[in-house]
């Protein structure tokens, strides 16, 4: 079913490559120059010149998926008591600061530590290929690959309204990624390569280095945002975005961006976002 969904979502990829390669062919005088092209590429052009490699197994992403489900129910509830207070009115600030309060405080130093030793176990299992498909997710799970999935959607519905569902998901990462960096900054919890520089030696960490911050992750955020939002325009599909949210998820922790707690917050955080977002958006 995984390797159906794959080939799927492969061929919209291929599909719109060609498609675009046929217009060039019939209207060659619309093509950017190519100074122009870098800076106007859409998210779906740069993963069509950048497609997927073979992502990490079942297997693999399960466990990081199933702490990263826990949180929806989570959401949900406090999500509730919001609407509740606020109904259906946009109040970006006023919910940034709510949402913010609703994050559970870091992991102690000893639970942390735990967490790291993981990090650590998992990295002396690193390969080739797993490297190349978490360095793919990292370039490509922060928008790119829930904007790709937006523009999928939009191919089946009115324009006005798609253009509409385009910007509310780009208030959602937005708000996403405000909220996180807000969050790091105030709690400040080293990301795992800098508490062990050995983790990403190219990363140049200096002794001594107190950040980047990784409590919650940005990735984590915007992607249960991203995905609460998909899913409920649409739920058929919902499964393939779960799915590439575990991947995301799975490439933090193998290339120690983050530890389980990073992740967890940060899908906390995404799936208020998210409901947020589609709540004063109507929908």
């Amino acid at each position: 079913m995984k390797a159906l969904r794959i080939k799927w979502q492969y061929a919209v990829i291929a599909l719109l490559a060609a498609s675009a390669a046929a217009f060039g062919l019939l209207r060659p005088q619309l093509l950017p120059t190519a100074s122009s092209t870098k800076q106007k590429l859409s998210a779906t052009d740069r993963i069509k010149q950048n497609p997927p490699p073979t992502l990490f197994a079942d297997a693999e992403i399960t466990p990081i998926g199933k702490q990263a489900d826990a949180q929806r129910q989570k959401a949900d509830a406090l999500f509730a008591q919001w609407k509740k207070a606020h109904g259906t009115t946009r109040d970006d600030k006023a919910f940034a600061a709510w949402a913010a309060g609703q994050i559970p405080a870091p992991p102690t130093a000893k639970d942390r530590t735990a967490e790291l030793h993981q990090v650590q176990a998992l990295a002396k299992t690193r390969t080739a290929a797993g490297k190349k498909a978490a360095t793919w997710l990292e370039l490509n799970g922060k928008k790119d690959v829930w904007k790709l999935y937006l523009h999928d959607q939009r191919e089946l519905i009115p324009a006005q309204q798609g253009t509409a569902e385009k910007a509310e998901l780009k208030a959602a990462l937005k708000l996403a990624k405000t909220v996180s960096d807000q969050l790091a900054a105030r709690d400040k919890q080293p990301a795992p390569f800098v508490l062990d520089p050995s983790l990403r030696p190219e990363k140049h960490i200096k002794p001594g280095a107190k950040g980047p911050y990784s409590y919650p992750s940005r990735h984590a955020t915007r992607a249960a945002a991203a995905v609460t939002f998909l899913s409920a325009l649409s739920p058929h599909r919902a499964e393939d975005y779960r799915w590439m949210q575990d991947e995301v998820l799975y490439s933090r922790l193998y290339m120690a961006g983050h530890v389980s707690s990073d992740l967890t917050a940060g899908t906390l955080l995404g799936d208020l976002i998210g409901d947020y977002e589609l709540t004063v958006s109507g929908h």
